[in-house]
This record gives structure tokens, C-alpha cells and sequence, in this order.
């Protein structure tokens, strides 16, 4: 497996610091609304990464956090009248629902912050021990040129982002670029104890805490957006390495950006989408399906053209393995025992099998394994018939069921719901709302729309349609 290393900006052989295991860390989302397509592109690709490498053998620790104590989460709460903790919660049950729909296999842990703070006030007390940080009147900032390496990650120079830096120079710090590690409380925010006054940690340090406490301190791989280059991921390797002396992450990985009709995604633009929205216009696995159908490292054009030809491309694929399946289920073969003919078209399919896996390992290129995959669905149109044999029906069905899976794409086609059953979980749902069950209700809705039933709530009642 080769992968292109943001660190050394070149690819790689993988070789993990422990055989047959991986410790990788990715950097989740901040908790305060509904993530939008731009954070799926990352959980998607990791997680495409991940089920490649369980597939090959590894054991993969997958530790990915959630933010919930930050600045919007504040603003969150304060305008709805309620605690941080409580939107925090309520965004991360919400995550949760869409990388389910999106088939995103959970963390090996999924460490939270605000659990986390202990952890932290432990590493800064280490940071400021060894000379890296400092406090100022209850802030604690990390003391950047400590650092004989910094900026190695995104090729930066300190001297050079100073003199270009627009921010204004606090009387506090001993450097313009020094960053904060702990933040003094403020009023009405949330707060921990600590030995420089209440307060709560800087962004920086919780990922530097979460993935030392739960991967070590040497660990494989990290990865994320490549907006997280810097100053994040660079203020990471600041702090850890300062902190154990040690190499923090052997492999960088980072996925470029998603752009909206060949424009950044801002809410001002009035471009911007939620999985949820998405999720309402199109099946999730089309979603997925269009995040891989392109190299991870390339800018990816999100468009309602581009997901129609991603959610056709996919039927493609459904519609082979549907007929697989009829002709395996329905007595639809009529004979039994491999013909010289099929024999070869194995030995053909199994070639697309190795130019899958050899795409895979050239940096994780799921676009041309996505293209192998294509090159099987056309094989088997062509191929299969009633006038095939069960055995080779079977090998080329199983084959790309086992293709699809290591992609995350769930290549079976769902029941559809009849309308009787439909009207009888839309009657449930009724019956929970007035019950003021509200999680039930939300439940059978999500059920519903997983199925591709979509429910709008009208003053006449409750109508659905399919999407």
C-alpha cells in the first residue's frame, strides 16, 4: 500500500509501527448543527481507507473525536436558551444518524472533549514544565518558536507567516504566533478547574490528548481535510512532539475540498448543504458513492448533474446484482458444474479483482477501483443468463458483492416497503408525536427515509411520497 505522505509531500510504502495493526486518528467534527457534505468527504474516505486495510488483515484502532465544548456550540446555546452540553449532544446524536445512512462504520472509540480535560491540563502542565508554554493573567499559549520544527508539515516558515499575519499582536503574548493551549472562563460559558484559573482548553490540544491517550504516543496515521494542515495538524505535531519527544503520526493524510457548482461552499453563497438535505433528494449510498468516484486528493465538484450521473452509475451496479441474484434465487439456472468457457471468464474476473486491488493501493485511487468495478458489472451483463451454471453465477455475484462491501457500498437492493406497511409506521409515528414520544417519531421518520419514503407534515396531515 503506497500513500501520499502530506509530510514528506510524496508517496509511500505503509509500513505500520506494529505488524498487522494500525493506530490512525481523523479529526471529527465540531458539534453544534448537522455536519454538511464537506465533512462527509473525510469520514467517508477514511472510512473507505479503513475497511481496505481490515480487508487485507489489519487491525485497525480507528479513533475519531467529537468537539463539544467550542465557541459556536456557545452561541448555539445561548441562542436557544439551553446548554452547551445539551446541543452538544442532541448534534452528536444527529452525526450519528448520518454516517449510519452514509455507512460509515463507528470509531473504534469516539472520545468527546469535555471528557477529555483532565488529559489536557495534565499535557499543558508538561508543555510548560519542558519550556514550550507559558501563562499570562489565566491563559496558557504554546511558545511556537520552541519548536525548532515547526511548520514542517505545511512548508511553512514561522518568519514568514509573522510578517504576513494580519493578527494583532497581544500585549499577553511573547510572539504574535504563539497559540492559546487554555483559555480563561468568561462569563455564562462552560468551565473546568485548573491550576491557572477556571477555564477550557484551546481547539489545538484536545486531538494532541485523545489520540495519545488512546493510540500512544507514536501513531500511524492521521488524516483529515486539508484545511486542517494549518494550523491544526501543525499545532498538534507542536504539541505532542514537544511533550514526548517522540514522532507523533508516521503518515498525513488529507482529502482536498469539496466545492459546490465549481464554487467554495459558504452559507452566504446560499450553497450550502447538509448530509441531512442531501439525504432528502437522494438515496445516502448515491452520496457515497459519488465522494469515491473520485481520487480523494482531488478537488471534488459537488453539482445535482454530477450526483444524478453518480446516482444512475450506481443503479448500473444495483441492477447487475439484482439480476444476479434473480437468477440465483428463482430456479432460474439450468445447469450445474463450470464450463471451459466460464473458467476463463473467472480467470477474467479475478484479473479485475487484482487491477481493483492495485488501485486501491496506489494511494487509496477508489475512482479506478470504482472503474474495475464497472469492467465486473459488464462481464456479468454479458455473461450470465439462465444458460450459466450456478458455481459461476455464484463466483461473479459474490465477487461483487465482496468489491462493493470494501467500499462501503451496500450493493444488495432493500425491500421496497408496500404502502400498507408504510401507512401502518406513518399511523406509529402519529401515535408517538401525540404521545410526546418525539424520539420514537423521529426513529420510524429516519426508518422511513432510510427506505426512501420521504414524509411531509401538511396541515391536512401527514402526506409521503418515494424518492
Amino acid at each position: 500500500m503506497r500513500i501520499y505522505n502530506t509530510l514528506t509531500q510524496k508517496k509511500e510504502e505503509f509500513v505500520p509501527i506494529e505488524e498487522g495493526k494500525i493506530k490512525m486518528y481523523v479529526c471529527g467534527p465540531t458539534v453544534y448543527n448537522y455536519i454538511h457534505i464537506g465533512n462527509a468527504r473525510p469520514a467517508i474516505i477514511f472510512d473507505a481507507f479503513r475497511r481496505y486495510m481490515e480487508y487485507k488483515g489489519y487491525e485497525v484502532n480507528y479513533v475519531t473525536n467529537f468537539t463539544d465544548v467550542d465557541d459556536k456550540i456557545i452561541k448555539k446555546s445561548i441562542e436557544e436558551g439551553v446548554s452547551a452540553t445539551e446541543v452538544s449532544q442532541r448534534y452528536i446524536k444527529e452525526f450519528r444518524k448520518d454516517m449510519e445512512a452514509l455507512n460509515v462504520k463507528e470509531a473504534t472509540r469516539h472520545p468527546k472533549a469535555t471528557e477529555e480535560i483532565d488529559g489536557m491540563i495534565q499535557m499543558i502542565e508538561s508543555l510548560i514544565a519542558k519550556g514550550h508554554a507559558y501563562e499570562k493573567n489565566g491563559t496558557v499559549y504554546y511558545k511556537t518558536r520552541s519548536f525548532e520544527e515547526y511548520g514542517k508539515l505545511s512548508k511553512k516558515n514561522i518568519d514568514d507567516l509573522e510578517a504576513g499575519s494580519r493578527i494583532a499582536v497581544s500585549e499577553e503574548k511573547e510572539d504574535p504566533m504563539d497559540f492559546v493551549l487554555w483559555k480563561p472562563k468568561k462569563e455564562g460559558e462552560p468551565s473546568w478547574e485548573s491550576p491557572w484559573g477556571d477555564g477550557r482548553p484551546g481547539w489545538h490540544i484536545e486531538c494532541s490528548v485523545m489520540s495519545a491517550k488512546y493510540l500512544g504516543e507514536e501513531i500511524d496515521i492521521h488524516a483529515g481535510g486539508e484545511d486542517l494542515i494549518f494550523p491544526h495538524h501543525e499545532n498538534e505535531i507542536a504539541q505532542s512532539e514537544a511533550a514526548s519527544g517522540k514522532q507523533f503520526a508516521r503518515y498525513w493524510m488529507h482529502n482536498a475540498f469539496l466545492n459546490i457548482d465549481n464554487k467554495k461552499m459558504s452559507k452566504s453563497e446560499g450553497n450550502f448543504f447538509t448530509v441531512r438535505e442531501i439525504c432528502e433528494q437522494y438515496p445516502p449510498q448515491v452520496l457515497r458513492f459519488f465522494m469515491l468516484n473520485a481520487h480523494y486528493r482531488s478537488p471534488l465538484n459537488f453539482s445535482k448533474e454530477l450526483m444524478e450521473a453518480a446516482k444512475n452509475s450506481l443503479t448500473r451496479i444495483l441492477t447487475s446484482v439484482g439480476q444476479l441474484e434473480f437468477l440465483l434465487n428463482n430456479d432460474a439456472l439450468k445447469h450445474t458444474g463450470l464450463t471451459a468457457e466460464e473458467e476463463a471468464l473467472i480467470k477474467e474476473a479475478d484479473a479485475l479483482h487484482e487491477k481493483y486491488k492495485a488501485s486501491m493501493e496506489d494511494d487509496l485511487n477508489t475512482a479506478d477501483a470504482i472503474a474495475a468495478i464497472f469492467e465486473l458489472v459488464k462481464l456479468a451483463n454479458t455473461n450470465c443468463s439462465g444458460d450459466s451454471s450456478k458455481e459461476f453465477v455464484e463466483y461473479i455475484y459474490e465477487k461483487l458483492i465482496l468489491l462493493c462491501d470494501i467500499l462501503g457500498i451496500k450493493a444488495h437492493q432493500e425491500e421496497e416497503l408496500l404502502d400498507t406497511e408504510i401507512e401502518k409506521l406513518i399511523e406509529e409515528r402519529q401515535a408517538a408525536r401525540k404521545n410526546r414520544d418525539f424520539a420514537k417519531a423521529d426513529e420510524i421518520r429516519d426508518q422511513l427515509l432510510e427506505k426512501g419514503i420521504i414524509l411531509e407534515d401538511t396541515r391536512e396531515g401527514v402526506r409521503w411520497k418515494r424518492k
